[in-house]
This record gives C-alpha cells, structure tokens and sequence, in this order.
C-alpha cells in the first residue's frame, strides 16, 4: 500500500470532528488540510488530533510513503526516519515551518532516491542545505533567510528544472561559478527579490526562464551569458541599469532570447545590438527620450514594444524609428510626452496605446495603412473635437465601438470623426479642462 501523510493546518472553519488529521490513499498537491499536533500519526482509518501545531515532525513513517505534507505547521526539526529510507517518496511539503538548517540533518534524506519536488519556501534557512536528493526536478526555497549557496550544494542535482530562490539574502558572494553550473537539466531559476549587483556566472545552457529583477544589477556582462544560450526570457525589472549598465553587445550570446524585460532601470535609452530573434521589449518606466532611426533596426522580428512612461518627446522619435518592425502587433507609448502621432507606423499593428500624453490633434496620416488596428488608447490627452482632421478614422477597419459614452452631442460643422462607428476599444466622453469642452477618447 502506497501512503500519503498529511498534517497541515486547515485554513477552514470546519468542525474539528471532521477528520481533521488523516492518511488519504492519493495526493497531488499541498493544501492546508487539518489541524496537527505531535500526535498526529498515519493510519489506515482516521486519526484525529489536537488543534495544535506540529513543532517536531513524526520521527517514523511508513517506508511506503508517496507524498508528505507537514505545511503551515511550527516545524523547527526533522528526524533522519522522517523522509529518510523511503524509496517511493515522491513529493515532501514542508513549506511555512520554523526550519533553520540546525532542523535538517545532512541525512535527511537518504535512502530515499525518487523525491522529484521539495518544498521548503517560507521558513529559516539561512544557506542552501546540503545533502538534497539527487532525483530533484523541483525546489522551492523562496522566502527565507538564504545568503549563500554552499560550493557543491548543488553538485548532483542534474534533474532539477526549476529552482526558486526569490526573497532571500543572496550576494555576489554567495554565489560562485559552479553554483549552478552542474544543472544540466534547469530550465526555471528565479533570482528575483535578492541582493545581487552582477549576473550570476556558470549559467546552465539549458536555461530557458532567468528571473532577475528586484536586485541590485548595475552591470550586465556578455561573458556571464555564454553559457546560457539557450535563454528565451530575460527578467531584469526594477535593477539599477542607468545609461551605461547595459553596454551595446551584451545580450548578443543570447541567440534565441524571446522577451527581456527592463521595466524601471533608467535606461535613457533603448539598448542597441540586441538579439536579432527578440520578439518582446519591455521597457516601461526608464528614462528613454529619445528613438533613432537605427535604434530598432538590430530587431526587426519584434512583435510587442512596450515605452510606456519614459520621457519621449515628438521631436524626438525619428519619422522612420519604426520602419524595420514589420511584424509589430503591440506598441504601448502611453505616459509620455508626445503632441501628435508618431510617423510610419508600422501597419500590421493591432493594439497601440497612446493615453497620458499631449496629443493635440489626430491626423489621418499617420493612420494610413493601419488596417489591422484593433484597439487604440487615446485617454488623458488635450484632444478638442475640432482637432480630430476629417477622415481620420477612415482606414480603420478593424476598430469598432466597444462602449459609447457622450454627454453632448457633437457639433453637426465637424465632419472629422465618426465617432460612432467602426472604432473598437474607443470610448467617448466629454470632461472639462481649464473650462474647454474636451473629447477624451480611450
């Protein structure tokens, strides 16, 4: 018989006479079952318990066992027996304990070879325990005190594919060559929410996810990429970049990279010698003032383009900025400081966003072509009824009304805008500003 222990604290308010301490045949997933104590045992029919909390986990279990969850306890100790010898332990949930690394002895869990996820999020650890099971695919080891991994703590894990260390303590120092160099299997680490002024070296080439953002980078470096070429997603979100921490160049190693995300590094502007292959650059919140003809050029597959809250102005996007981005489908410049319509658009798009800037007028030109055009954001603007030119929304098929909204009807001398008709994702309305008659359209 294959058995699955579970004493976890239950988040319901259900009687405590409802079994609340139990060993199920099957499990997939920690949840927060039952109430436990120390007395809290397995057995074949249900074993009830006290409302307290396990502080010290059993010292015995079955050597059958499949699944263990011990969550949301008071946890402080494990036993060797607890998960030790247990050759058909697949999954151990120990998260939201009081574990410190003096809890976990070195043989926690030998003799048991098939463990595949370890959850040990939300306690004390303040290294990376040693002595994990070789089988891991999964580890879960965010929100504690970690500031180091230990050289070869990670040694034989060659299965693992995702680990978590996000919200933890982790320098530069912490870190060496080999952390991670011996995972030939990862594809998922998150790094986020750490201390770290570099890119981690000895990245796995089968790295596909690098979470990095909310840490202290002010530097990217082509050589700590080398090894990570099989990157697809590239997080670097609220680091301190500035206007030279990502030097022309440094993603290149990193061929097939799909979305690099920057949002809030004051970048002054987009970074140049990017992958070719990139499809999505997000890059929201900088200090980007300005867009070159040749700024986007090194990207051509780009499909989204997100510049959302920097500090472009009208005169200073080049006419020609987005020429090469054929396959554009998203461009998002809202929050900026542009006065009209960017120049050659590109024509395949089919969601731009321009709200929070100071658009004066709309003019058909710029939306010549834009046949695909699904949905367009022009709220928070200094658009007049009057400043909306005659046949502006004439080529836009694609767009019709998703909600109307006007208070006042429209002046019948203003033949520009068919306000009514064939304009998706548009909303109309009237607002006062500085005592004039606004359309705010959005």
């Amino acid at each position: 018989m294959a058995w699955t222990f579970g004493c976890s604290r239950t988040t319901s308010p259900e009687p405590l006479s409802t079994s609340p301490c139990r060993t199920t045949s099957s499990r997939n997933s920690p949840t927060m079952s039952c109430p436990a104590s120390v007395a809290c045992e397995p057995s074949t029919s249900t074993t009830t318990s006290s409302p307290q909390k396990l502080s010290v986990a059993p010292q015995f279990l079955p050597r059958s066992l499949r699944v263990a969850d011990l969550a949301a306890n008071q946890v402080m100790e494990i036993f060797p027996l607890t998960f030790g010898e247990k050759p058909a332990l697949r999954s151990v949930y120990l998260h939201n304990n009081q574990l410190s690394n003096a809890g976990l002895p070195p043989d926690a869990f030998r003799g048991s070879e098939a463990v595949t996820t370890l959850s040990l999020s939300n306690n004390r650890f303040s290294y990376l325990p040693p002595s994990l099971p070789p089988s891991l695919e999964r580890l879960h080891l965010q929100n504690n005190l970690i500031s180091k991994v230990p050289r070869g703590a990670l040694s034989r894990q060659t299965q693992l594919r995702e680990l978590y260390l996000q919200h933890n303590q982790l320098t530069d120092s912490g870190l060496d060559a080999t952390t991670f160099s011996k995972l030939h299997s990862l594809e998922y680490l998150d790094l986020s929410h750490n201390q770290l002024t570099t890119v981690p070296a000895g990245l796995p080439r089968t790295l596909a996810i690098l979470h990095l953002g909310r840490n202290r980078i002010r530097q990217v470096e082509a050589a700590r990429l080398h090894g990570a070429r099989g990157l697809r997603y590239l997080l670097l979100q609220h680091n301190q970049l500035g206007s030279s921490g990502l030097p022309a160049g440094a993603l290149r190693p990193l061929r097939g990279l799909h979305t690099l995300h920057l949002y809030g590094n004051g970048l002054d502007r987009v970074p140049l010698a990017l992958p070719r292959r990139l499809r999505a650059l997000v890059l929201p919140h900088n200090h980007v003032a300005t867009l070159g003809a040749r700024d986007l050029a090194a990207t051509p597959g780009l499909m989204e383009l997100n510049l959302a809250y920097n500090r472009l102005t009208s005169a200073r996007v080049h006419h020609r900025a987005f020429r090469r981005l054929r396959t554009l489908r998203s461009l998002d410049l809202a929050g900026n400081q542009l006065t009209r319509l960017p120049m050659g658009l590109p024509t395949g798009l089919h969601t731009l966003r321009l709200q929070r800037n100071q658009l004066r007028m709309l003019e058909p030109e710029p939306l010549t072509g834009l046949d695909q055009l699904q949905e367009l954001s022009l709220a928070h603007n200094r658009l007049r009824v009057g400043d909306i030119g005659p046949g502006t929304w004439h080529e836009l098929q694609a767009l019709q009304v998703r909600h109307r909204l006007v208070s006042h009807t429209l002046p019948r001398a203003s033949p520009s805008p068919c306000l009514h008709c064939h304009i998706p994702n548009i909303l109309v309305s009237w607002s006062s500003n500085q005592n004039k008659k606004m359309v705010r359209v959005g």
